[in-house]
Order: structure tokens, then C-alpha cells, then sequence
């Protein structure tokens, strides 16, 4: 039976739903530091389009989050577990970590010292995709079931108003003073979800199965290693593919990735281009459209409580075609900042629509203890679909055009949608609740 829209909105009512949306802040803060932001910076110094493509590489620790997740699921640390627990532990040294990693990336000097950039950048993603492990395990192990759409929505919501202080805020901070100080000022608003990490309540503490053949001596290192291999990630892997069709999850994060990265990569390398100065991409591609994003989130959160994730899916696909055809109209027009606000507005608001659905969807499939580590294989095969597509977006916006590009975006929607139609009974059971 689907939920009133009452009951929707009182699911957000709840401290731990408000200690969500500040992790949620503070995930989405780094991840424009490493993205468009540093683009607008690299472009700045006069880095062409396709060096920016292949900057993206730097992201490549979101990509490999499968690799930490049974680090975050299982090793405890020093002096810290004792004291905030399993996930409040790594939260904690991941924004410790992060913050001096933001310091080093705005320091550097990209004209000059490119590579520099790259490996500071490399940083800031290694330590922002450890936080975004920890945080999402913490989401889906401290609420209850019936509030997992509210709670992918508030982390949503805090992600993106991240994103607009890196985004929009950084760049008035870099237009006023310079890209160093944007950097260091953003390194402290890390700071908030360092404070929720020490004021949130930890969720209830999951054993673990021992592993006690890995200790016995006689074992050689190289069977040790084979033997750890396997318990560490034989259990999830075995859990996630037998419950699910695997040939469907990855086919559908596969392809939402696809028209997702393609219309969002290269849009401010575009605007850039176009001739828009720093404080109008502020002004309308970041905080108008931030803005229009953290609308689309909210309404997408009770949009999936009311109707259940398949109709939050397809409505997304169907507007994200529509938001390409936005792009190919502003390439077509040029400068114009009526018809700038419009795209940013329409582009925006659909991809907030589609991300709650989206987060709800991957952890749907995920269960304790293995929560990191089935979290973390999931959204990895999602930022290595990123990484791949956001790396050649470049040369395709170069070898089709601005034009081109942006009706190859439009048609790359196309998969999704059919897999939504084939496969519909594999994504409308999910996240449709039913009052008592």
C-alpha cells in the first residue's frame, strides 16, 4: 500500500535523519574539490580539454572502494574503537586525514606543477571515498527500515548543499581572494561532520564471523593472503549475488552512470568556454543549480516514499533526455544567461529527482554485517563507470562538438530506460511502504 504524503514528510522528523544530512554535508564537500571546481582551476591555467578529461583519473579511489570496505566492515582502530565504535572511528580519521589533504591540494600550483595537483588531488578523493564508506554504512545501519527513503533523501540533500559550498562558494572565495584560500576555508567547513561524528550515536556493534585458519602458523603468506582473500570477501559477494540478479545491477549502475557523468563532466569546461567568467558559473551552474538540486532531492525523497524506486527511476531517465536537449539548446544559442538559467534549472533538478532513487536503490541491496563492504562494491563499479566514461568526455566533446556531444548525452539515456521497462520487476518491490 503506498504511504500517505503525511507520513512521508514526518520521516524526516528524527535526529538521526538530521545527523545524516550533516555526514551527507560533509561527503559532498570534497567531491567538486577534486571535480568541476578544480576544472574551472585547471582550465584557469590554461590546461586543455583533454588533459581535464583524463584529470579525472585522479578520482580513481571512489572506483576502488571495494578495496576499503572490508577494511572500514572489519579492522579496528587503535585507541579510537574503544571510545566512538566501529564507523564513528574511521569517520573520524578520514576528516582528520581529509582536512590536511584539502590544505595540500589548494597550495599547489597547476600552471606550473601540475602533477603536484594530481597527487594532492589523489589524496582528498582516497580520503573523501574512505568517509563516503563509513558514512553510508552508518546511514543504512542506524535507521529502520521504514525510513530508508528518507534517510537516502537527507543524505541527498546534505550532499548537495556540500556540494554547493564547493561548488558556488568556492568559487566567489576564489574570484575574492584566491583558489588557496577557497581550499583552506573548505578544509574547515570539514569540520561539521567532524563534530557529528563525535556527537552521533553509534549504531549497534556487528561481529564477525572468525577467520581462525588465517592464524595458524604452518599456513604459508602466500595461502594466507588467498585464505584472507576469501573470507573477507567471499561471504558478501556470495550474499550479494544470490539474493540478487547481478546481471541487472550492474547493467542498470552501468547505464545510470552513462547519462549521468556524460551531461555533468564537461558542462563547465562548456560554460567556460562559452565565455561565462567565474562568478556567473557561481551565480547559476552552481548555486541556482545546486539549489534547483537540493529541491529536485527533497521532492525525489517523497516522490520514492509515496511511489516506490521503479517510478522515481523512470521519471528521472525521462527528464535527463530532456535536460541533454536543454544543453544542445545553449550550444546552439551561446552566451545567454536567460537560457543559461533554464538549463542549469531543468539539468539540475532532474538529477536530484534520480539520486535518492538511486541511493535508496544500492542500499536496498545491502545487509549487516557486510554493510561497507556490499556498499562499497556497488557504488566502486559506479565510479569506475564514471572514471571511464568522464576520462574520454573530453575527446568526445572535441572530435562531435558542443552540439554533438550534448545529443550523444540524450541518446546514452536510451539503455537505462529499456533495462527500467525489461526489468521492472526487479526494482518496483523496493522501498514501497505501507502504513499500519
Amino acid at each position: 500500500m503506498i504511504r500517505s504524503w503525511k507520513d512521508s514528510v514526518l520521516t524526516f522528523w528524527d535526529r538521526r535523519i538530521f545527523s545524516i544530512f550533516l555526514f551527507g554535508f560533509s561527503s559532498g564537500l570534497p567531491f567538486l574539490l577534486t571535480l568541476s571546481t578544480l576544472t574551472i582551476w585547471l582550465k584557469e591555467s590554461g590546461v586543455n580539454n583533454t588533459t581535464i578529461g583524463l584529470f579525472v583519473a585522479i578520482t580513481l579511489p571512489y572506483t576502488f572502494k571495494f578495496i576499503w570496505g572490508p577494511m572500514v566492515d572489519r579492522v579496528k582502530l587503535p585507541f579510537l574503537f574503544k571510545r566512538l565504535g566501529q564507523r564513528r572511528s574511521w569517520a573520524l580519521l578520514s576528516q582528520v586525514t581529509l582536512i590536511f589533504m584539502l590544505i595540500g591540494l589548494g597550495s599547489s600550483h597547476p600552471k606550473t606543477y601540475i602533477f603536484e595537483t594530481a597527487l594532492w588531488g589523489f589524496g582528498v578523493a582516497f580520503c573523501s571515498a574512505i568517509q563516503d564508506i563509513v558514512i553510508e554504512a552508518y546511514r543504512i545501519e542506524i535507521i529502520d527500515e521504514d525510513q530508508s527513503g528518507s534517510a537516502a533523501s537527507s543524505t541527498y540533500l546534505g550532499y548537495r548543499f556540500g556540494m554547493m559550498m564547493s561548488g558556488a562558494g568556492a568559487l566567489f572565495l576564489a574570484a575574492t581572494f584566491s583558489w588557496q584560500i577557497a581550499y583552506e576555508i573548505m578544509a574547515a567547513f570539514i569540520c561539521i561532520g567532524l563534530l557529528t561524528t563525535l556527537s552521533c550515536p553509534s549504531p549497534k556493534t556487528l561481529v564477525f564471523s572468525p577467520a581462525p585458519h588465517l592464524s595458524l602458523s604452518h599456513i604459508s603468506p602466500h595461502s594466507r593472503f588467498w585464505s584472507w582473500l576469501k573470507s573477507t570477501y567471499g561471504p558478501p559477494l556470495k550474499e550479494l549475488w544470490q539474493s540478487y540478479d547481478w546481471r541487472v545491477v550492474l547493467a542498470f549502475i552501468f547505464f545510470y552512470k552513462v547519462g549521468d557523468t556524460a551531461l555533468s563532466v564537461m558542462n563547465t569546461p562548456f560554460l567556460v568556454e562559452l565565455g561565462y567568467s567565474k562568478l556567473e558559473i557561481a551565480h547559476v551552474a552552481k548555486l541556482l543549480g545546486i539549489s534547483a538540486m537540493i529541491m529536485g532531492g527533497f521532492i525525489g525523497g517523497l516522490f520514492l516514499s509515496r511511489f516506490g524506486i521503479l517510478s522515481s527511476l523512470m521519471l528521472y531517465v525521462v527528464l535527463q533526455v530532456l535536460s541533454s536537449l536543454m544543453f544542445v539548446i545553449q550550444a546552439l544559442v551561446g552566451y545567454n544567461l536567460e537560457v543559461l538559467m533554464i538549463t542549469i534549472s531543468v539539468e539540475n533538478l532532474t538529477c536530484g529527482l534520480g539520486a535518492a532513487a538511486y541511493i535508496a536503490y544500492l542500499s536496498s541491496l545491502c545487509s549487516a554485517p557486510h554493510t561497507a563492504t556490499h556498499f562499497a562494491l556497488l557504488s566502486s563499479f559506479g565510479s569506475l563507470a564514471r572514471i571511464l566514461l568522464s576520462m574520454i568526455s573530453g575527446f568526445l566533446a572535441d572530435v562531435l562538438s558542443w552540439p554533438g556531444f550534448f545529443t550523444f548525452t540524450a541518446f546514452a539515456c536510451f539503455p537505462c530506460l529499456i533495462l527500467l521497462i525489461q526489468a521492472s520487476h526487479h526494482f518496483s518491490y523496493r522501498h514501497t511502504f505501507e502504513i499500519d
